[in-house]
């Protein structure tokens, strides 16, 4: 993987958070805390950024469990303001007002509820939501449209998931966080990489390639030791996933 000075990425995270949230003239941020990874950084980099006064955690299970424990951890150990709201009533409002929902559907509208509701509390305090998909969710589409991927400012999405977790730790992330598998919580069970079908490690080495680099697959699968077959997989993510990463287009006239 490429080499970071993680010191100077942090540094350069908070003055843009600083910046960004100063020029629209905003309170604060607002920031959706799942107990996961990558919302645990953002949180950290955002009172890093701006202070524990105008940073607001927003709390928001379907299912009890460990996630809501390791979210609050979060907020706590930050000392920041947070709410707690169970979206199962609204996510089950949609679902009877749809006709019933499988699995992936229901993760969507999970996400969906999430990004309403972190708007509709940025909007009421004058704040920003501070996004925290990372980029190789991007690049691979492993986001909901308008859900998780929705955002005014995303502080990691230029870092890999790999490198989220070297500046989690600089940032004293508690490690419990830091160890966790991956998940975007959205049913029992569900990893990130069980649905990703590889490794980020893996998946981070060759997006760098792929992306970043601009190597041919079989030079990519010959450095890594694997098969092109597996470089060819990736490859299918990036592009089958390129309409989440564009507002909507219509035909020229």
């Amino acid at each position: 993987m490429r080499e970071l000075d993680y010191s100077a990425v942090i540094e350069r995270i908070t003055g843009f958070i600083r910046e960004s949230v100063d020029g629209a003239g905003a309170d604060g941020v607002v920031v959706g805390i799942s107990g996961g990874i990558d919302s645990a950084t953002v949180a950290y980099l955002a009172v890093e950024a701006l202070g524990k006064e105008r940073v607001l955690g927003l709390i928001m299970p379907y299912y009890e469990n460990r996630d809501l424990d390791d979210a609050r951890l979060v907020c706590e150990s930050l000392g920041i303001d947070y709410k707690v709201v169970n979206i199962k009533p609204i996510v089950d409002e949609f679902e009877r007002a749809v006709g019933g929902l499988d699995t992936k559907s229901r993760g969507n509208v999970m996400a969906r509820t999430r990004m309403v509701l972190l708007y509709a509390h940025a909007n009421a305090m004058n704040r920003l939501v501070l996004g925290t998909s990372n980029r190789s969710e991007v690049l691979t589409g492993y986001f909901t449209k308008w859900g998780d991927g929705a955002s005014d400012y995303a502080p990691l999405i230029n870092l890999y998931k790999t490198e989220v977790w070297e500046i989690a730790k600089l940032l004293g992330v508690p490690e419990r966080i830091i160890k966790k598998k991956p998940s975007a919580g959205l049913w029992e069970g569900q990893t990130d990489e069980d649905e990703l079908g590889i490794s980020y490690r893996l998946l981070d080495e060759i997006l760098w390639r792929m992306v970043d680099l601009g190597m041919e697959k079989a030079e990519i699968a010959r450095e890594l030791g694997i098969s092109v077959e597996r470089v060819e997989y990736v490859e299918r993510l990036v592009r089958g996933s390129e309409h989440k990463r564009r507002l909507p287009v219509g035909p020229t006239l």
